[in-house]
Protein backbone atom coordinates (compact mmCIF):
# COMPACT_ATOMS: atom_id res chain seq x y z
CA UNK A 1 0.00 0.00 0.00
CA UNK A 2 1.33 3.44 -0.93
CA UNK A 3 1.88 6.08 1.72
CA UNK A 4 -1.16 8.18 0.64
CA UNK A 5 -3.35 5.05 0.74
CA UNK A 6 -1.94 4.17 4.14
CA UNK A 7 -2.72 7.62 5.52
CA UNK A 8 -6.23 7.47 4.08
CA UNK A 9 -6.84 4.11 5.78
CA UNK A 10 -5.70 5.60 9.10
CA UNK A 11 -7.91 8.67 8.62
CA UNK A 12 -10.89 6.46 7.87
CA UNK A 13 -10.24 4.44 11.04
CA UNK A 14 -10.32 7.62 13.14
CA UNK A 15 -13.98 8.18 12.24
CA UNK A 16 -14.88 4.90 14.00
CA UNK A 17 -14.12 6.28 17.49
CA UNK A 18 -16.88 8.60 18.77
CA UNK A 19 -14.86 9.74 21.81
CA UNK A 20 -12.72 11.82 19.47
CA UNK A 21 -15.70 14.09 18.90
CA UNK A 22 -15.28 15.19 22.54
CA UNK A 23 -11.60 14.68 23.34
CA UNK A 24 -8.11 15.05 22.03
CA UNK A 25 -7.48 11.57 23.38
CA UNK A 26 -3.82 10.83 24.17
CA UNK A 27 -4.12 8.33 27.00
CA UNK A 28 -4.03 4.81 25.55
CA UNK A 29 -1.23 4.10 28.04
CA UNK A 30 -3.99 4.39 30.66
CA UNK A 31 -6.82 2.94 28.56
CA UNK A 32 -8.02 3.22 25.01
CA UNK A 33 -11.45 4.18 23.67
CA UNK A 34 -14.00 1.89 22.07
CA UNK A 35 -14.90 1.89 18.39
CA UNK A 36 -18.40 1.77 16.99
CA UNK A 37 -17.75 -1.81 15.84
CA UNK A 38 -16.82 -2.85 19.38
CA UNK A 39 -19.98 -1.25 20.77
CA UNK A 40 -22.06 -3.04 18.12
CA UNK A 41 -20.46 -6.39 18.99
CA UNK A 42 -21.17 -5.81 22.68
CA UNK A 43 -24.77 -4.83 21.97
CA UNK A 44 -25.28 -7.96 19.88
CA UNK A 45 -23.76 -10.14 22.60
CA UNK A 46 -25.89 -8.58 25.34
CA UNK A 47 -29.03 -8.80 23.20
CA UNK A 48 -28.41 -12.52 22.74
CA UNK A 49 -27.81 -12.97 26.46
CA UNK A 50 -30.89 -10.91 27.40
CA UNK A 51 -33.34 -12.35 24.89
CA UNK A 52 -32.21 -15.97 24.55
CA UNK A 53 -30.28 -16.73 27.73
CA UNK A 54 -27.18 -17.99 26.00
CA UNK A 55 -26.08 -20.35 23.28
CA UNK A 56 -23.04 -21.78 25.01
CA UNK A 57 -21.70 -23.44 21.87
CA UNK A 58 -21.73 -20.10 20.06
CA UNK A 59 -20.01 -18.51 23.05
CA UNK A 60 -17.25 -21.13 22.85
CA UNK A 61 -16.91 -20.47 19.13
CA UNK A 62 -16.41 -16.80 20.03
CA UNK A 63 -13.69 -17.75 22.50
CA UNK A 64 -11.79 -19.82 19.95
CA UNK A 65 -12.11 -17.09 17.32
CA UNK A 66 -10.78 -14.55 19.83
CA UNK A 67 -7.95 -16.85 20.86
CA UNK A 68 -6.96 -17.35 17.23
CA UNK A 69 -7.26 -13.62 16.51
CA UNK A 70 -4.86 -12.72 19.29
CA UNK A 71 -2.45 -15.48 18.27
CA UNK A 72 -2.39 -14.12 14.73
CA UNK A 73 -1.84 -10.57 16.02
CA UNK A 74 1.40 -11.53 17.80
CA UNK A 75 2.66 -14.31 15.50
CA UNK A 76 1.80 -17.25 17.77
CA UNK A 77 -0.29 -20.42 17.51
CA UNK A 78 -3.77 -20.57 19.08
CA UNK A 79 -2.75 -23.35 21.49
CA UNK A 80 -0.09 -20.99 22.86
CA UNK A 81 -2.75 -18.54 24.11
CA UNK A 82 -4.62 -18.70 27.44
CA UNK A 83 -7.28 -16.31 28.71
CA UNK A 84 -6.70 -14.26 31.86
CA UNK A 85 -8.61 -11.54 33.65
CA UNK A 86 -5.69 -9.09 33.49
CA UNK A 87 -1.91 -8.81 33.12
CA UNK A 88 -1.29 -9.46 36.82
CA UNK A 89 -2.96 -12.84 36.55
CA UNK A 90 -0.94 -13.73 33.48
CA UNK A 91 2.34 -12.85 35.19
CA UNK A 92 1.33 -14.84 38.27
CA UNK A 93 0.39 -17.85 36.12
CA UNK A 94 4.00 -18.05 34.95
CA UNK A 95 5.55 -17.23 38.33
CA UNK A 96 3.59 -19.97 40.11
CA UNK A 97 4.01 -22.65 37.40
CA UNK A 98 7.70 -23.26 38.14
CA UNK A 99 8.90 -25.81 40.64
CA UNK A 100 11.24 -23.36 42.39
CA UNK A 101 14.35 -24.50 44.21
CA UNK A 102 16.72 -22.64 46.46
CA UNK A 103 19.39 -21.10 44.25
CA UNK A 104 17.01 -20.21 41.41
CA UNK A 105 16.80 -16.55 40.47
CA UNK A 106 14.76 -14.11 38.42
CA UNK A 107 16.16 -10.84 37.02
CA UNK A 108 14.18 -7.61 36.60
CA UNK A 109 14.46 -3.81 36.77
CA UNK A 110 12.13 -2.82 39.63
CA UNK A 111 12.35 0.95 39.17
CA UNK A 112 10.84 0.70 35.68
CA UNK A 113 8.32 -2.09 36.24
CA UNK A 114 4.72 -1.79 37.31
CA UNK A 115 4.44 -3.18 40.87
CA UNK A 116 2.38 -6.07 39.50
CA UNK A 117 5.50 -7.41 37.79
CA UNK A 118 7.43 -7.24 41.05
CA UNK A 119 5.14 -8.68 43.73
CA UNK A 120 4.67 -12.09 42.06
CA UNK A 121 8.42 -12.65 42.25
CA UNK A 122 8.75 -11.36 45.79
CA UNK A 123 5.98 -13.82 46.69
CA UNK A 124 8.05 -16.70 45.28
CA UNK A 125 10.94 -15.95 47.65
CA UNK A 126 9.19 -18.23 50.16
CA UNK A 127 10.24 -21.11 47.89
CA UNK A 128 13.84 -19.97 47.81
CA UNK A 129 13.71 -17.81 44.67
CA UNK A 130 16.25 -14.98 44.58
CA UNK A 131 15.01 -11.73 43.03
CA UNK A 132 17.92 -9.97 41.31
CA UNK A 133 17.51 -6.29 40.49
CA UNK A 134 19.24 -4.16 37.90
CA UNK A 135 19.11 -0.37 38.01
CA UNK A 136 17.82 1.67 35.05
CA UNK A 137 20.23 3.55 32.86
CA UNK A 138 19.01 6.89 31.46
CA UNK A 139 15.44 5.77 32.10
CA UNK A 140 15.88 2.53 30.16
CA UNK A 141 16.15 -1.14 31.07
CA UNK A 142 19.85 -2.02 30.54
CA UNK A 143 19.94 -5.30 28.62
CA UNK A 144 23.73 -5.63 28.99
CA UNK A 145 23.47 -5.48 32.79
CA UNK A 146 20.73 -8.10 32.79
CA UNK A 147 22.99 -10.31 30.66
CA UNK A 148 25.86 -9.79 33.13
CA UNK A 149 23.69 -11.05 36.01
CA UNK A 150 22.65 -14.26 34.24
CA UNK A 151 24.09 -17.45 35.70
CA UNK A 152 23.26 -21.15 35.91
CA UNK A 153 20.50 -20.42 38.46
CA UNK A 154 18.62 -17.88 36.34
CA UNK A 155 15.26 -19.29 35.34
CA UNK A 156 13.36 -16.15 34.29
CA UNK A 157 14.10 -12.66 33.01
CA UNK A 158 11.08 -10.35 33.01
CA UNK A 159 10.77 -6.87 31.48
CA UNK A 160 8.20 -4.47 30.08
CA UNK A 161 8.32 -4.18 26.31
CA UNK A 162 7.64 -0.46 26.77
CA UNK A 163 7.71 1.03 30.26
CA UNK A 164 4.64 2.93 31.44
CA UNK A 165 6.98 5.71 32.61
CA UNK A 166 9.08 7.12 31.09
CA UNK A 167 7.64 5.10 28.19
CA UNK A 168 10.83 3.92 26.49
CA UNK A 169 11.22 0.74 24.47
CA UNK A 170 13.19 -2.17 25.88
CA UNK A 171 15.62 -3.88 23.50
CA UNK A 172 13.60 -7.09 23.61
CA UNK A 173 15.20 -8.31 20.38
CA UNK A 174 18.67 -8.45 21.95
CA UNK A 175 17.38 -9.74 25.28
CA UNK A 176 15.38 -12.50 23.61
CA UNK A 177 18.44 -13.78 21.79
CA UNK A 178 20.48 -13.83 25.01
CA UNK A 179 17.79 -15.65 27.01
CA UNK A 180 17.10 -18.19 24.27
CA UNK A 181 20.80 -19.03 24.03
CA UNK A 182 21.01 -19.51 27.80
CA UNK A 183 17.76 -21.48 28.18
CA UNK A 184 16.17 -18.74 30.31
CA UNK A 185 12.44 -17.95 29.99
CA UNK A 186 11.88 -14.38 28.80
CA UNK A 187 8.56 -13.08 30.14
CA UNK A 188 7.32 -9.68 28.99
CA UNK A 189 4.66 -7.35 30.30
CA UNK A 190 3.26 -6.07 27.00
CA UNK A 191 0.70 -3.67 28.49
CA UNK A 192 2.12 -0.73 26.55
CA UNK A 193 2.87 -2.37 23.23
CA UNK A 194 0.51 -5.06 21.92
CA UNK A 195 -2.10 -3.59 19.59
CA UNK A 196 -0.15 -0.36 19.17
CA UNK A 197 3.28 -1.65 18.15
CA UNK A 198 3.96 -4.57 15.84
CA UNK A 199 4.74 -7.67 17.91
CA UNK A 200 6.22 -10.90 16.55
CA UNK A 201 6.96 -13.22 19.45
CA UNK A 202 8.93 -15.63 17.27
CA UNK A 203 11.22 -12.99 15.82
CA UNK A 204 11.74 -11.40 19.24
CA UNK A 205 12.25 -14.80 20.90
CA UNK A 206 9.72 -13.98 23.61
CA UNK A 207 8.81 -17.08 25.63
CA UNK A 208 5.81 -15.68 27.51
CA UNK A 209 3.79 -12.48 27.22
CA UNK A 210 0.99 -11.02 29.33
CA UNK A 211 -1.39 -8.33 28.15
CA UNK A 212 -4.86 -7.02 28.99
CA UNK A 213 -7.49 -5.76 26.57
CA UNK A 214 -8.38 -2.17 27.70
CA UNK A 215 -5.20 -0.45 26.44
CA UNK A 216 -3.69 -1.12 23.02
CA UNK A 217 -6.25 -3.80 22.20
CA UNK A 218 -9.04 -1.22 22.65
CA UNK A 219 -11.36 -3.51 24.56
CA UNK A 220 -12.82 -3.88 28.05
CA UNK A 221 -11.41 -4.28 31.53
CA UNK A 222 -11.61 -7.76 33.02
CA UNK A 223 -9.87 -9.78 30.31
CA UNK A 224 -6.36 -10.41 29.09
CA UNK A 225 -4.23 -12.96 27.30
CA UNK A 226 -1.23 -15.04 28.26
CA UNK A 227 1.04 -16.25 25.48
CA UNK A 228 3.40 -19.05 26.44
CA UNK A 229 5.60 -20.72 23.86
CA UNK A 230 4.72 -24.39 23.53
CA UNK A 231 8.24 -25.59 24.38
CA UNK A 232 8.03 -23.74 27.70
CA UNK A 233 4.33 -24.19 28.48
CA UNK A 234 4.61 -27.96 28.38
CA UNK A 235 7.38 -27.82 30.98
CA UNK A 236 5.20 -25.81 33.38
CA UNK A 237 2.48 -26.93 35.80
CA UNK A 238 -0.37 -24.48 36.49
CA UNK A 239 -0.94 -23.55 40.12
CA UNK A 240 -4.70 -23.71 39.46
CA UNK A 241 -6.30 -26.46 37.44
CA UNK A 242 -9.84 -26.64 36.09
CA UNK A 243 -11.69 -28.73 33.54
CA UNK A 244 -10.65 -26.54 30.61
CA UNK A 245 -6.99 -27.18 31.45
CA UNK A 246 -7.43 -30.98 31.26
CA UNK A 247 -7.33 -32.80 27.94
CA UNK A 248 -10.37 -35.06 27.61
CA UNK A 249 -10.60 -34.77 23.84
CA UNK A 250 -14.09 -33.89 22.61
CA UNK A 251 -15.81 -34.70 25.92
CA UNK A 252 -18.31 -32.22 27.34
CA UNK A 253 -16.96 -29.36 29.47
CA UNK A 254 -18.55 -30.92 32.58
CA UNK A 255 -17.26 -34.45 31.86
CA UNK A 256 -14.99 -35.97 34.50
CA UNK A 257 -12.14 -38.21 33.43
CA UNK A 258 -10.05 -40.47 35.61
CA UNK A 259 -7.93 -39.36 38.54
CA UNK A 260 -4.93 -39.73 36.25
CA UNK A 261 -5.16 -36.90 33.75
CA UNK A 262 -3.29 -35.18 30.97
CA UNK A 263 -2.91 -31.39 30.76
CA UNK A 264 -4.11 -29.52 27.71
CA UNK A 265 -1.43 -28.74 25.13
CA UNK A 266 0.70 -25.63 25.43
CA UNK A 267 -0.89 -22.61 27.13
CA UNK A 268 -4.45 -23.98 27.12
CA UNK A 269 -3.56 -25.72 30.39
CA UNK A 270 -3.74 -22.28 32.05
CA UNK A 271 -7.42 -21.68 31.18
CA UNK A 272 -9.52 -21.74 34.36
CA UNK A 273 -13.31 -21.96 34.38
CA UNK A 274 -15.68 -20.07 32.11
CA UNK A 275 -14.66 -16.98 30.20
CA UNK A 276 -15.52 -13.30 30.16
CA UNK A 277 -17.64 -13.69 27.04
CA UNK A 278 -18.64 -10.01 26.83
CA UNK A 279 -15.02 -8.87 26.95
CA UNK A 280 -14.17 -11.54 24.37
CA UNK A 281 -16.85 -10.14 22.04
CA UNK A 282 -15.28 -6.69 22.39
CA UNK A 283 -11.73 -7.96 21.88
CA UNK A 284 -12.74 -10.03 18.87
CA UNK A 285 -14.22 -6.96 17.17
CA UNK A 286 -11.34 -4.63 18.06
CA UNK A 287 -8.65 -7.10 16.99
CA UNK A 288 -10.37 -7.57 13.64
CA UNK A 289 -10.12 -3.81 13.12
CA UNK A 290 -6.46 -3.72 14.19
CA UNK A 291 -5.60 -6.69 11.98
CA UNK A 292 -7.33 -5.12 8.98
CA UNK A 293 -5.11 -2.04 9.30
CA UNK A 294 -2.00 -4.04 10.21
CA UNK A 295 0.10 -3.44 13.30
CA UNK A 296 3.18 -2.53 11.25
CA UNK A 297 1.20 0.31 9.68
CA UNK A 298 -0.21 1.34 13.07
CA UNK A 299 3.28 1.41 14.57
CA UNK A 300 4.64 3.63 11.80
CA UNK A 301 1.73 6.02 12.31
CA UNK A 302 1.95 6.33 16.10
CA UNK A 303 5.74 6.55 16.21
CA UNK A 304 5.69 9.38 13.66
CA UNK A 305 3.12 11.26 15.77
CA UNK A 306 5.06 10.72 19.00
CA UNK A 307 8.32 11.90 17.44
CA UNK A 308 6.60 14.99 16.04
CA UNK A 309 5.13 15.83 19.45
CA UNK A 310 8.44 15.26 21.23
CA UNK A 311 10.30 17.55 18.81
CA UNK A 312 7.62 20.22 19.14
CA UNK A 313 7.67 20.13 22.94
CA UNK A 314 11.47 20.30 22.94
CA UNK A 315 11.31 23.33 20.65
CA UNK A 316 9.08 24.96 23.29
CA UNK A 317 11.77 24.34 25.91
CA UNK A 318 9.88 21.60 27.76
CA UNK A 319 11.85 18.76 29.43
CA UNK A 320 10.93 15.80 27.22
CA UNK A 321 12.21 12.54 28.71
CA UNK A 322 14.90 11.01 26.56
CA UNK A 323 15.58 14.23 24.69
CA UNK A 324 15.73 14.10 20.90
CA UNK A 325 13.50 11.31 19.56
CA UNK A 326 15.32 8.14 18.60
CA UNK A 327 14.88 4.36 18.67
CA UNK A 328 14.06 4.51 22.39
CA UNK A 329 10.84 6.42 21.70
CA UNK A 330 7.77 4.54 20.49
CA UNK A 331 4.24 5.96 20.93
CA UNK A 332 4.57 7.41 24.46
CA UNK A 333 6.01 10.86 25.14
CA UNK A 334 6.67 11.92 28.72
CA UNK A 335 7.59 15.34 30.06
CA UNK A 336 9.32 16.11 33.36
CA UNK A 337 11.50 14.23 35.80
CA UNK A 338 10.68 10.83 37.24
CA UNK A 339 9.68 10.73 40.90
CA UNK A 340 7.75 8.57 43.33
CA UNK A 341 4.66 10.76 42.91
CA UNK A 342 2.25 8.69 40.83
CA UNK A 343 -0.39 11.37 40.37
CA UNK A 344 1.49 14.63 40.17
CA UNK A 345 4.81 16.18 39.26
CA UNK A 346 7.43 17.58 41.60
CA UNK A 347 7.56 20.49 39.14
CA UNK A 348 4.53 22.74 39.70
CA UNK A 349 4.84 24.08 36.14
CA UNK A 350 4.21 20.55 34.84
CA UNK A 351 1.14 20.23 37.06
CA UNK A 352 -0.16 23.58 35.81
CA UNK A 353 0.43 22.59 32.18
CA UNK A 354 -1.39 19.32 32.78
CA UNK A 355 -4.36 21.22 34.22
CA UNK A 356 -4.37 23.61 31.26
CA UNK A 357 -4.44 20.73 28.77
CA UNK A 358 -7.09 18.82 30.73
CA UNK A 359 -9.29 21.92 30.97
CA UNK A 360 -9.14 22.09 27.18
CA UNK A 361 -10.31 18.48 26.81
CA UNK A 362 -6.96 16.84 26.18
CA UNK A 363 -7.05 13.40 27.79
CA UNK A 364 -3.65 12.45 29.19
CA UNK A 365 -2.15 11.33 32.51
CA UNK A 366 0.71 11.80 34.94
CA UNK A 367 2.68 8.75 36.04
CA UNK A 368 5.66 8.76 38.40
CA UNK A 369 5.87 12.51 38.24
CA UNK A 370 5.88 12.68 34.43
CA UNK A 371 3.19 14.06 32.16
CA UNK A 372 2.37 11.30 29.68
CA UNK A 373 0.97 11.45 26.13
CA UNK A 374 0.25 8.16 24.36
CA UNK A 375 -0.91 7.67 20.76
CA UNK A 376 -2.95 5.00 18.99
CA UNK A 377 -4.36 4.48 15.52
CA UNK A 378 -7.16 7.00 16.03
CA UNK A 379 -4.80 9.93 16.64
CA UNK A 380 -3.70 12.42 13.98
CA UNK A 381 -1.31 15.26 13.25
CA UNK A 382 -4.14 17.59 14.24
CA UNK A 383 -3.90 16.19 17.78
CA UNK A 384 -0.17 16.93 17.85
CA UNK A 385 -0.75 20.46 16.58
CA UNK A 386 -3.50 21.12 19.12
CA UNK A 387 -1.34 20.02 22.07
CA UNK A 388 1.55 22.16 20.86
CA UNK A 389 -0.74 25.17 20.40
CA UNK A 390 -2.15 24.75 23.91
CA UNK A 391 1.32 24.30 25.41
CA UNK A 392 2.54 27.40 23.58
CA UNK A 393 -0.43 29.37 24.87
CA UNK A 394 0.21 28.16 28.42
CA UNK A 395 3.89 29.10 28.30
CA UNK A 396 3.07 32.56 26.94
CA UNK A 397 0.46 33.23 29.63
CA UNK A 398 2.66 31.80 32.38
CA UNK A 399 5.16 34.56 31.80
CA UNK A 400 2.60 37.27 32.71
CA UNK A 401 2.49 38.58 36.32
CA UNK A 402 -1.12 37.47 36.85
CA UNK A 403 -0.32 33.88 35.92
CA UNK A 404 2.89 33.77 37.93
CA UNK A 405 0.85 34.49 41.05
CA UNK A 406 -1.24 31.37 40.44
CA UNK A 407 1.69 28.96 40.44
CA UNK A 408 1.54 28.50 44.20
CA UNK A 409 -2.02 27.17 44.04
CA UNK A 410 -2.46 23.42 44.81
CA UNK A 411 -2.63 21.11 41.79
CA UNK A 412 -5.45 18.73 41.03
CA UNK A 413 -5.49 15.04 41.91
CA UNK A 414 -4.55 13.34 38.67
CA UNK A 415 -5.50 10.09 36.98
CA UNK A 416 -6.10 6.58 38.22
CA UNK A 417 -3.84 3.58 38.54
CA UNK A 418 -2.80 1.53 35.51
Amino acid sequence: MSKPQELEAIRAARANYPALERWTYLDVAGRGVLSRAVRAALDAHLDERMMNGADKERFFELIERTRAGFAQLIGAEPDEIAFTKNISEGLNMIATAFNWHRGDNVILCPELEHPNNIYPWLNMRRYGLEVRAVAPRDGRIPVDEIAAKLDSGTRVVTVSTVTFAPGFRTDVDALGAICRERGVLLLVDAAQSVGVLHTDVERLKIDALAVSTPKGLLGLYGMGFLYCRRAWAERLTPAYLARFGVDLGEAHEAAMGKFEYRLMPAARRFDVGNYNFAAAAAADASMQELAALGTERIERHVVALAHALARGLLDLGLPVAGGTPGPHLAHIVTVGAMSANHYGSEDEDINQLYEHLAANRVKLSIRRGMMRFAFHVYNSTDDVGRVLDLARDFLARRSTPSDRSKRDEPSLSIGEED
